[in-house]
């Protein structure tokens, strides 16, 4: 293949270069080098485009003698301040769109979109009572009485938390969530009109060597991290029992690949939930990088954000069952790579 990747600078995307140059593709990468990411911007040289998504010029020409596009590029975070709301429409759902109207224009069409879980607002639930049920957002006033769980929209009776499949209804819940979800959505209005074939890959929280520290993109694995190299307690909000799925970085990678290998033989549009399959808590998480990294124990502080969700773990066995990709890490043998990475 000859791929154009954007993001391809990023903390998933240098993984994703360095699988995609090892299977013996041809890569170049755009990269705008986010000041709010990046500490420095590279000059271009070959296999490097330095410029941004939304900049149809630029993109123009770095698809010139493309095949195939996967599309790692966007502004993440939690996404929860109405300030940076037009940041994310701009960066994400923008820049997806001028993407798109060139892969129209220069007839290409193989496309991998990188979503995520957030799509799935606050995944799958059942009540005893009324069966699967889509809880409605937790109140002010349950979160500040340590009320964490939400209830049933029915009954007010506890929910039993499951996995979310693809065909699940998506329930975006804040300013990031609503914009991979819009990207969903230009992507297959660009697959019905040219012709095109989409892959969507749903990715779960990812974690593993290169992630980024200290800034909005930093996950909740980066973040216990940094506080332990500091000599600090990870602080873990609300009581640390959200249910989450933890993926490497690695895993990640060989996903997009796949994915990408599989697109000419694949319907017009098709999501994928990537994850590692195991459930963990947030407070798992804290409690294992404070025993990898012989540190302070993980303190419960009872904050919350309301932009969060509390318990999100989807199936990714059609992955497995339809491309053959599985997992190679887990949790504990993930974080055991993290740490060695770090000590490097």
């Amino acid at each position: 293949m000859r791929v154009l990747l954007t993001g391809g600078a990023g903390f998933i995307g240098r993984h994703v270069h360095t699988r995609l140059i090892a299977e013996g593709h041809e890569v170049t990468v755009l990269d705008s080098f986010r000041p709010d990411v990046h500490a420095h911007k590279p000059a271009p040289r070959p296999g490097l485009i330095v410029g941004d998504v939304r900049d149809a010029e630029v993109v123009a020409g770095a698809l010139d003698g493309i095949d195939t596009v996967i599309h790692l590029a966007a502004k993440v975070g939690l996404g929860v301040d109405l300030d940076d709301l037009d940041d994310y429409v701009s960066s994400n759902s923008l820049g997806t769109a001028v993407l798109l109207r060139q892969l129209a224009k220069m007839k290409i069409r193989h496309f991998i979109y990188a979503s995520s879980m957030v799509v799935y607002g606050e995944g799958r639930h059942d009540c005893d009572h009324h069966g699967h049920v889509a809880p409605g957002p937790r109140r002010t006033e349950d979160l500040d009485a340590g009320h964490f769980e939400p209830p049933c929209p029915a009954c007010g009776a506890q929910l039993r938390p499951g996995l979310v499949e693809e065909d699940a209804v998506l329930d975006p819940r804040n300013a990031y969530a609503a914009s991979k979800l819009n990207g969903e959505h230009l992507s297959q209005t660009w697959a019905r009109e040219t012709g095109g074939r989409v892959t969507a890959l749903r990715f779960h929280n990812v974690y593993g060597p290169g992630m980024p520290r200290n800034t909005p993109y930093a996950g909740v694995a980066a973040i216990f991290r940094s506080a332990l190299e500091r000599g600090e307690a990870p602080k873990v909000f609300e009581d640390g029992n959200q249910r989450r799925d933890f993926i490497h970085v690695h895993d990640i990678a060989t996903a997009v690949t796949t994915s990408a290998a599989a697109l000419p033989h694949q319907p017009p549009f098709t999501a994928y939930n990537v994850g590692s399959g195991t459930i963990s808590t947030i407070g798992d998480v804290a409690t294992e990088l404070s025993r990898a990294y012989d540190g302070l124990a993980p303190v419960v502080t009872g904050q919350y954000r309301l932009g969060d969700v509390r318990h999100l773990t989807a199936s990714s066995d059609r992955l497995r069952n339809e491309l053959g990709w599985k997992p190679t890490y887990d949790l504990s043998t993930g974080l055991a790579d993290l740490l060695s990475s770090a000590r490097g």
